[in-house]
Order: C-alpha cells, then structure tokens, then sequence
C-alpha cells in the first residue's frame, strides 16, 4: 500500500512503499543535449557513484535499455525521434517490467502526467523543476515510491479506449512493435521488410499478428488505435 510520506511546498506529492539500494546504473533518453547535461548534473550531486548512459532517439533507446537490463532508473522524455506520447513508456514498462520509468518533460499538463502515470511511469517531473526538487524526487522514487506533482492525481483517469489501445501494444513484441512505428510513419510493407531486413512474408505475418492484438481490422485501424496513446489524444 502506498503511503503519502512528504509534501514539497503544496506541489508535489511524494508516496513510499519501500528502500532500495543506492542507485548505480540510470539511463536518460532525450534528444536536447543541453538537458541531458543537466540532468547528468543533477544526478552526479545527487548519487556521487552514479553511472549514466544516453540516448537521443527511440533507435538508440531500445537496445541501451536491453543492454542495461539492471539498470535502476530510466528517465524517459515524451517527445524526441521515434517516441511521440506514450507507447513507449507502455512498450517498455511491457519488455522491462523490473525497470523503473521516469517520465521528464516539458508537458505539463495536468492530463499528460496522468496518463504517465496510469500507463505505468514511477513518476513526472515538470523539465522546469528545480534541480533541488528533481534530485529529492528521484530519490523517493529509487526507494520505491511515485512522484508526481498534486495536479497529476487530479486529473482524469485514461479513458477504457486508451486503455485497451495500451493493453494492445503491451502484447506485441520488440519486432512487431517496430513494425507498427514504421506503419504508422506511413511505410509499406516492402519499406518495413527492407529497413528492417526481413521479408515482405514475415512482415505481413507481423502485421497479422499486430491487427489480432490490437483488435483492429486492417492497417489504418491499427494505427488509429495506436495514436489513442499520442499526446493529441490527451
């Protein structure tokens, strides 16, 4: 049971469940350089022992994160190439379930960091927290808790749409999953099979595979049903 421990000036809301050793291993996947330094600054002063990895796309994200499989803590931003809203905090929370997400963004919508964290994110923090706040919340949530400012919990929860939208891409695999990104870039079958070296047969296998997970009928359903997980739907 989660238990509300500390407040922070009357914005943020801070819950415990229990303590984990010292962070060792975090991962941070933005596309800014500028916020990634600074976020390796924060992290530094806050975990001396710390040891960082970085990626700036989706592409360098999902193999740091299945190369870094221990890793305590992924900071994960909404918005950078090839991550565009939620699926791949659903994606990952799916293939990685022990790994810990932390959403840092410059949304600050109190619908946005909702749906973060009904989508399985430990936390929210705003891009424009204190470095002070930032520090003193990845800290409870290394020992087990959820950090989220107060608004987060009084927003809406995700609508049953999203919800099965999510429930869908939480059964496709690695591969299937790339495949529907490329489908919903607007690739044919034959771009897919080629950037991704297979043949149009296993992509149409894919795709069938996809289409019975999602609930969806044909292609352009199927991305219908994935951009329910996009920022606009918010």
């Amino acid at each position: 049971m989660l238990v509300a421990v500390s407040r922070q000036r009357g914005a943020a809301i801070l819950f415990s469940q229990r303590l984990t050793p010292t962070m060792t291993e975090l991962l941070i996947a933005d596309d800014h350089p500028l916020f990634r330094e600074a976020l390796r600054g924060v992290v530094a002063r806050a975990f001396p022992e710390a040891v960082i990895h970085e990626a700036d796309s989706a592409e360098h994200l999902y193999p740091l994160v299945d190369a870094h499989p221990d890793a305590d803590l992924l900071l994960l931003d909404l918005n950078m190439p090839g991550v565009e809203g939620f699926s791949a905090l659903v994606h990952l929370r799916a293939q990685h379930p022990q790994l810990p997400v932390v959403i840092v963004s410059a949304r600050e919508e109190p619908t946005v960091m909702r749906r973060a964290l009904d989508h399985g994110a430990m936390g929210f923090i705003p891009k424009s927290a204190q470095a002070e706040a930032l520090g003193s919340a990845l800290r409870q949530i290394l020992d087990g808790g959820r950090w989220a400012p107060r608004a987060a919990l009084d927003a809406p929860a995700v609508d049953p749409d999203e919800q099965r939208a999510a429930a869908g891409v939480r059964e496709l695999t690695p591969q299937q999953f790339k495949v529907l990104q490329m489908l919903g870039a607007g690739h044919l079958n034959k771009q897919i099979a080629y950037d991704l070296g297979v043949s149009e047969a296993t992509i149409k296998a894919h795709m069938t595979a996809i289409l019975r997970k999602l609930g969806a009928t044909n292609r352009t359903q199927a991305v219908l049903i994935a951009g329910r997980l996009g920022l606009g739907a918010a």
